[in-house]
């Protein structure tokens, strides 16, 4: 096995995925896709010349990888939006305000959108309408309707349509919605999360009960008859009163949460009011949804607008004693992404109105990394090693500085972005962490981007980049089979190394022994992946696509310690995945007696259902 394997899954992604069939002249190279993409994000630029230059500086190399709408849409005639993934609006609880929900997902994903949604406004199953007296099916009765319509929209072609939805942890439906993916087969194109909140921890803590609600002013009088409580629902700015339907022992709902997140790798858990009390925006806006996989809380139709640094371009000396970061590189190529990111909310195509609205007002950007287990391999780290979260951590400290910094000079020149207001986006946590002189920059100068940071998981992308690791994930394998879709719906095997085995394999040859700090995979323990998220919350203000992987003899009984840990650990959300949770097929090689091992996606960041 050569170079030449990873080369070939590099060619196959951008042919399929990133390249413009329709360009002329053809692009024959992905130094031809770069080229339009740098042209295309610099053409709003006074002097547009000397800042495509530096775009196509940063993107070769694989320095910066745009999320993947960006590179298949920026600079084509295609009808696409720009944006890798949108949050809704709220869903009206009526025939036809779930049907315009429906309408307006459909347009979304149709042009290249995932979307997110907050089932939670949806009356519960068997309840009736306040003027219509019409019995409810419950949310998790529309979840399928969705996922029909998803599937209808992308059935064919190289990527698979992606959903989120969520559901609050006091939603009379909750059990149902932990439950709705235990059928093989069903919700395909969803991901699922439940919004817990920290009273319902502190119940589950104290062991007591818990009050399964939903505002008075949607039910009709008659019903529910166990008192009313305040609650801030979903979107809403304040609490409203909320009928309580039934009381459940908290910690008999955890374990069910638990039990269906260890049995079937869903859902997930967003810990929705640290999301909101670290929110940029509190001020202004409240938060009940993620795009699919997570990484972006977002407000109603707000949109993700990704990126990633490639850390491994950036370790010199690899694999010797001198090996390092240059995190001066780093953060130069970090203020380019900014600004081309920033440039990208100005050429980018909505399919909806309000979304463009939105995006406008705040200008969120996503500036994450990729490629960190490579990375530290290369600086002789092993991806469970305290030193490999401190380098980590570091690396995103780095960015984090250096991309506000560019979103400070930025609004210097171009103008803030239209809900700032000082005084109130100075008092927000993750600003208050800010370097002194840089928060008083932000006093002065503004800043053009509500937020900079959010970690994808990159999987298209980071093949593309040659087989680098994806994310934050640790390396699934040093050689894997990888079975990538294909535009006809098909599937292809590639038999391939890591990047950074490649190249070490390159400098030692294959009868050295493997050093222990390519270990990945089932070797790294559940909470070690938890530590290497926690190290590098502290910079992100968004949130962190990340997997929490288990070994399939992992005991049943720690899981509900591991959900409790991430809490602990003052994480936004985590994600397990139990090997063998799903049943995986890998076509066409017995990895086994290849030798291989097969890349099994943890669920929300499978290579075909990301927007990247």
């Amino acid at each position: 096995m050569t170079d030449a394997a990873e080369e070939q899954l590099s060619r196959f992604i951008w042919e399929t995925r990133y390249r413009d069939v329709d360009a002329r002249p053809v692009e024959l190279s992905v130094e031809d896709t770069w080229r339009r993409v740098a042209g295309a994000a610099a053409a709003v630029e006074r002097d547009a010349g000397p800042w495509a230059a530096r775009f196509l500086d940063v993107l070769r190399g694989y320095r910066f990888l745009p999320a993947g709408r960006i590179l298949a849409g920026a600079g084509t005639t295609r009808q696409v939006t720009l944006f890798n993934c949108f949050v809704m609006g709220r869903i009206e609880d009526s025939i036809e305000g779930i049907f315009e929900a429906l309408k307006e997902g459909a347009l979304t994903m149709q042009q290249g959108g995932g979307v997110g949604y907050d089932f939670s406004t949806l009356r519960p199953r068997g309840s009736r309408a306040r003027t219509t007296g019409m019995v409810a099916s419950g949310p998790v009765s529309f979840l399928h309707v969705w996922d029909a319509a998803c599937a209808t929209i992308v059935s064919t072609g190289a990527r698979r349509g992606a959903m989120m939805a969520t559901l609050r942890c006091d939603h009379p439906d909750i059990g149902e919605f932990i439950d709705a993916k235990r059928a093989a087969g069903v919700l395909r194109h969803f991901n699922l999360s439940v919004l817990v909140t920290d009273a319902f921890l502190q119940a589950v803590q104290d062991g007591g009960d818990w009050p399964l609600v939903f505002p008075e002013s949607e039910l009709r009088d008659a019903e529910g008859s166990e008192g009313v409580v305040q609650r801030a629902w979903s979107d809403s700015p304040v609490a409203v009163p909320c009928r309580v339907h039934k009381v459940v022992p908290a910690r008999e709902l955890w374990q069910r949460l638990c039990d269906a997140a260890y049995d079937c790798a869903e859902p997930g858990v967003l810990f929705i009011d640290r999301i909101n009390e670290s929110n940029n925006l509190a001020y202004c806006e409240r938060l009940s949804a993620t795009n699919p996989c997570a990484e972006e809380p977002l407000p109603p139709y707000g949109a993700c607008n990704l990126g990633s640094v490639n850390l491994t371009a950036f370790v010199s000396q690899p694999f010797t004693r001198q090996a390092r970061l240059d995190h001066q590189a780093i953060a130069n190529t970090t203020r380019s992404a900014v600004r081309f990111l920033d440039n990208v909310i100005d050429i980018s195509r909505f399919p909806l109105f309000r979304q463009r609205e939105r995006v406008h007002r705040s200008r969120r950007i996503g500036l994450g990394v990729t490629g960190l287990a490579d990375a530290l391999a290369m600086l002789g780290l092993s991806y469970d090693h305290g030193l490999a979260r401190q380098s980590a951590a570091l690396a995103m400290h780095t960015i984090r500085d250096a991309a506000y910094e560019a979103s400070t000079e930025l609004a210097r020149e171009k103008g803030p972005f239209p809900e700032f207001r000082a005084d109130a986006y100075l008092e927000r946590p993750f600003i208050r962490a800010l370097p002194q002189a840089l928060q008083a920059k932000i006093r002065r100068c503004g800043m053009r981007n509500s937020h900079l940071t959010a970690i994808a998981p990159a999987g298209t992308i980071s093949l593309l980049a040659r087989n680098v690791s994806s994310g934050i994930e640790p390396s699934f394998g040093t050689q894997t089979l990888r079975r990538v879709l294909r535009p006809d719906g098909s599937y292809q095997n590639f038999r391939s190394m890591s990047y950074a085995y490649a190249l070490w394999r390159g400098a030692h040859g294959a009868a050295d022994p493997v050093p222990p700090f390519f270990a990945g995979g089932a070797s790294i323990g559940a909470r070690d992946h938890l530590l290497m998220q926690a190290a590098l919350q502290p910079y992100v203000d968004g949130g962190i696509s990340k997997t929490i992987a288990l070994g399939g003899d992992f005991p049943q009984s720690e899981v509900s310690g591991l959900l409790r840990f991430a809490f602990e650990l003052g994480l936004k959300g985590c994600t397990l995945y139990r090997e063998g949770a799903r049943h995986e097929v890998v076509s066409g090689c017995d990895p086994v007696s290849a030798g291989l091992a097969p890349v099994r996606d943890a669920h929300c960041c499978e290579v075909d259902r990301q927007s990247d």
